[in-house]
């Protein structure tokens, strides 16, 4: 059993990827191709926002937004700690102050009471939050609006790296925040073979910015710098891979909604802690994520029965090595304890009723 099953995905795809590839290698325009353009146009018309810009990963994305957003030099930039190190890694390489803040511990997204009083924690030490990442953890789409309310006056980027194709009141991601970044690293619901990332956003003048930004900040042409930039392009070949799974991208998210479903029913009275779905809203289940007092205990059993599964995060954010200088005197209760019991379980839109049968039953005993 695969704990995501690219090979199942490859399988069903048949020959499109190669042929996808082989028009990319004949036409040998290699970075900038015209699988770029329509990509991006695509993924505009996917989400329903105005602009998507895509670029060379998910870290990169976000770094971008932030520049392109404003962010200067010791801002505060409210961000969950229970997340990938990418979030607040992106905050400090575009010279801000992460401040972190605990997560709802239905959902496992940053919860906006806690980023209310992260601000003010902040703001007390002398640090001014213009600024929030709502992370999309495991598929679930932040709650944009509540945090709108709770942090008054500042801006928001949503962290979609695990959330494509995910919706709220039928508004997909993409168009939740004023800035939303994706991955497609190979494991997240829409991924290339490599590396690749996007900015959706509906203003012009940020996606303006943006496409500057990734080509070394140029103006009218590659040789007319008008601002310092970076080489962040999302190269033709998985432009052309990416086409190709967009094509059966919606079957693929139903078929992951089924599999949620059907461990929802299984896991049942089972003595875990499944996770919730926000009313109105629509994961794209980038990962199934339990939660377990002897995590550890039922780990082994699965890995004993060739059943793989992961732990995302073992560690907060706030108490690791590179960002315990950030991490200030709020409560991260929920934070620490998801870390200690969270446990995801394979989830792909290949999984079999027989395959999750297994998995469920195991988990139950």
């Amino acid at each position: 059993m695969k704990f995501v099953d690219l090979a199942a995905q490859r399988a069903r795809l048949g020959s499109k990827i190669d042929d996808a590839i082989a028009t990319v290698l004949d036409h040998g325009v290699f970075i900038g191709g015209p699988e770029v353009t329509t990509l991006e146009e695509q993924l505009s018309a996917f989400t329903g926002a105005r602009h998507c810009v895509t670029c060379a990963n998910g870290t990169d994305a976000l770094v971008l937004s932030l520049r392109a957003i404003g962010l200067k030099p010791g801002d505060g930039v409210v961000v969950p700690s229970f997340t990938f190190a990418a979030t607040p890694e992106a905050v400090v390489l575009a010279g801000g102050v992460p401040v972190f803040a605990d997560i709802d511990p239905g959902t496992f997204n940053i919860d906006p009471t806690s980023a209310a009083l992260a601000q003010k924690e902040a703001e007390r030490v002398g640090i001014d939050v213009v600024g929030a990442i709502a992370v999309d953890l495991f598929g679930h789409p932040a709650a944009y609006s509540d945090l709108s309310a709770a942090l008054p006056g500042v801006w928001l980027v949503a962290d979609g790296a695990q959330s494509l194709g995910a919706s709220v009141n039928g508004a997909r991601v993409g168009t939740l925040a004023s800035i939303t970044t994706t991955s497609f690293f190979p494991s997240k619901p829409l991924g290339c073979y490599g590396d690749g990332g996007a900015i959706f956003t509906d203003d012009d003048d940020i996606a303006d910015v943006v496409r500057s930004l990734r080509v070394h900040g140029q103006g009218s042409d590659k040789y007319n710098n008008i601002r310092v930039g970076t080489n962040s392009r999302l190269d033709t070949i998985q432009a052309a891979v990416l086409l190709t799974k967009l094509q059966s991208f919606p079957d693929e998210l139903n078929e992951r909604q089924g599999v949620a479903d059907q461990y929802r029913i299984r896991l049942a009275d089972s003595g875990v802690v499944i996770p919730r779905v926000a009313e109105g809203s629509r994961s794209a289940w980038a990962q199934y994520t339990v939660r377990v007092p002897d995590r550890d205990v039922v780990a082994a059993a699965l890995s004993e029965a060739s059943i793989p599964t992961a732990v995302y995060y073992r560690q907060p954010l706030h108490l690791s090595t590179a960002y315990a200088l950030y991490a200030g005197e709020l409560n991260m209760s929920h934070t620490e304890t998801a870390s200690r019991e969270v446990l995801s379980l394979p989830m792909h839109p290949y999984l079999t009723a027989e395959e999750i049968d297994r998995v469920t039953a195991l988990v139950r005993r």
